[in-house]
């Protein structure tokens, strides 16, 4: 049993060395450094088996350059049987500034485990003179052996003439495969890239009598569309150069691998730009310029031919004209047809076919669909192409033959009667007749008519909305009538009234017995019929009682009360008062009613 469980921990024991034996390391060959002093960085995975490896991600470097890297190595030991491997990317930095600075954790899979190294801090200190010229001196040593030149076939042209622009990279030193950075602009110039390539091919070249490994890595044909200065900016290219890699110490060491031997290099990425050329452009003469010339410029043949000489009435005919040679070929303007009348012509299809080697040359091919309307004996005449040769400093102009064509009437054709006209023709006679156009139409949506008028919809509506608004008073009625102390409430200032114009006029009788009695009604049947209060059971006292729960004043309750013992009072003794009191008091009266609905309608 003793032995079974030792067994069983030595296999643990295998197994959890075996599981832990992978480790990811970050180091650095030093932790302080100058601001202009560069460093390396190395990233380490150490294990029994590196072939699992996958998806490394380098941290963000914030704070240095990336002069090389990543930079990759693996080295294998077999020490007593047991194998141990390790991978290394490595980075050259330098720092970008002075101060603490972190190079985060990078990262690893190996066999679906994700590995990370710890963050290192930096710290920068600032640079010395002599580290800062070293620094420099790296890069003067790199510009001068390894450079682009931009060399332009001319830096005087015309107009619309070829230039032909050559990137060359020159270098002494070994290089990797560069990158693009940056490519050149060609403000006021139609650009063609020529003979494109996938790859760089070295050749041994001179360059101010030095000899270099040069390789033509771009090359554009340029045609200048405006006149004066132009400018094709720097092509940037970022190119990994290889060097021998430099002491960092006096290890002995150090120094013994570091011989030419055992070829131990760095690589530094290095930013080169071609040199900015500078085209003075020229403005075409001016003197003996064809009527036909449309701004081509090189060298050219012009043709034109056609298909068929004899054809029926609405046959068509195809009509090509071609331009070949060098020059701007994109660019041309052909020149237009001139049709005889009974003609009629179709949009043309217009082919470009371009040659791009050194010099840009192709033709362009432009074909006619034209169809005769009417019979006869029919004949176009001679096209002209003009251009501009460079070479001669000449105007040329090219002209085809005229073609004669004999329509004749097909079989059962109507021929229109103003066939011997062409389209333009009757434009131009009369505006009323109008041919059939078969292009260029402008065509707007006619607005649709509205056939229902707005007034339908009015008519429609609006006995819906009156059937509505009576359904809603109908409504409202029955429920008013339906309470009764409602309907009283609702119609107790109307009925005020009506008991007031009554007293009104018996004021005016001057009979005040009769007044003073239409008054009280008017008074009291207002407060019955606002505080809800049965006839049976009104008493003043009741109604007062009623209007301090409603919040009416202390002098407005005063008032009515006074009112109402002022009527009693004339109702016995009637020959106490007289009119012109009457008058004060039948105002009083108004007043107060009113008073008094204003505020039992806001607490309502």
């Amino acid at each position: 049993m003793k032995k079974f469980i030792v067994m069983v921990i030595i296999f643990l024991a295998g197994l959890f060395i075996n599981t832990f034996a992978q480790e990811f390391v970050a180091t650095v060959d030093k932790t302080t450094v100058g601001q202009y002093e560069q460093f390396q960085v190395y990233f380490t995975f150490n294990g029994n088996d590196i072939n699992g490896l996958s998806n490394f991600k380098p941290p963000a470097f914030q704070g240095f350059r990336v002069l090389s890297g990543p930079n990759q190595s693996t080295s294998m030991q077999i020490i007593n049987n047991k194998v141990s491997a390790s991978l290394t990317f490595s980075y050259i930095l330098q720092p970008t500034g002075t101060g603490e600075f972190t190079i985060g954790s990078a990262s690893i899979n190996y066999n679906g485990r994700t590995y990370r190294t710890n963050p290192i801090k930096i710290t920068v200190v600032k640079g010395t003179p002599q580290q800062k010229k070293e620094s420099n001196g790296i890069t003067d040593d790199l510009s001068k052996n390894v450079f682009i030149v931009a060399e332009a076939s001319k830096t005087r042209a015309y107009i619309g003439e070829q230039i032909t622009v050559t990137y060359k990279l020159y270098t002494k030193l070994n290089i990797a495969s560069p990158q693009i950075t940056k490519l050149p602009q060609y403000q006021g110039f139609w650009a063609e890239e020529i003979e494109p390539s996938q790859t760089i091919s070295f050749n041994i070249g001179m360059y101010k009598g030095e000899r270099y490994r040069v390789a033509t890595i771009k090359k554009v044909a340029l045609f200048p569309t405006k006149t004066g200065t132009l400018s094709v900016t720097p092509f940037e290219l970022n190119i990994p150069v290889i060097i021998k890699k430099r002491r960092t110490s006096n290890d002995i060491f150090d120094e013994f691998f570091g011989d030419s031997f055992f070829g131990r290099t760095e690589t530094i990425e290095y930013l080169a730009k071609s040199n900015t050329l500078k085209i003075q452009v020229e403005p075409l003469p001016s003197n003996n310029v064809p009527p036909s010339f449309n701004g081509a410029v090189g060298n050219f043949n012009f043709k034109v031919d056609i298909d068929k000489k004899n054809v029926k009435t609405n046959e068509s005919i195809t009509l090509r004209m071609t331009v070949s040679g060098s020059g701007n070929i994109k660019l041309l303007k052909l020149p237009e047809i001139k049709l005889p009348p009974g003609f009629e012509k179709y949009e043309p299809k217009v082919y470009d076919n371009i040659n791009k080697g050194s010099i840009i040359s192709g033709q362009k091919i432009v074909e006619y669909l034209i169809v005769p309307r009417t019979s006869g004996e029919k004949e176009i005449p001679p096209v002209e192409f003009s251009y501009f040769n460079p070479a001669t400093g000449k105007y040329v102009t090219l002209s085809s033959p005229a073609f004669k064509i004999n329509v004749t009437k097909g079989l059962g054709e109507y021929e229109p009667l103003a066939g011997s006209f062409s389209k333009e023709d009757v434009e131009l006679l009369n505006e009323d007749i109008r041919y059939i156009k078969i292009s260029d139409f402008k065509l707007e949506k006619k607005k649709d008519r509205t056939l229902i008028q707005p007034w339908f919809w009015i008519s429609l509506t609006l006995p819906l909305i009156a059937l509505i608004v009576a359904v809603g008073i109908k409504r409202k009625q029955e429920k008013l009538y339906s309470n009764v102390q409602l309907l009283k409430y609702q119609k107790a200032e109307k009925a005020a009234k009506k008991r007031l114009k009554v007293a009104k006029q018996a004021l005016d009788k001057n009979n005040l017995s009769e007044f003073y009695a239409e008054l009280s009604l008017a008074l009291y049947g207002y407060l019955e019929d606002k505080l809800g209060i049965q006839k049976s059971e009104f008493t003043l006292e009741k109604a007062i009682q009623k209007l301090y729960e409603n919040s009416v004043s202390e002098q407005l309750i005063n008032q009515v009360r006074n009112i109402s013992e002022t009527c009693e009072y004339v109702r016995f003794a009637p020959s106490g008062l007289n009119s012109v009191s009457a008058n004060q008091l039948y105002e009083d009266a108004v007043r107060i009613i009113i008073d008094i609905d204003s505020i039992l309608e806001k607490r309502k």
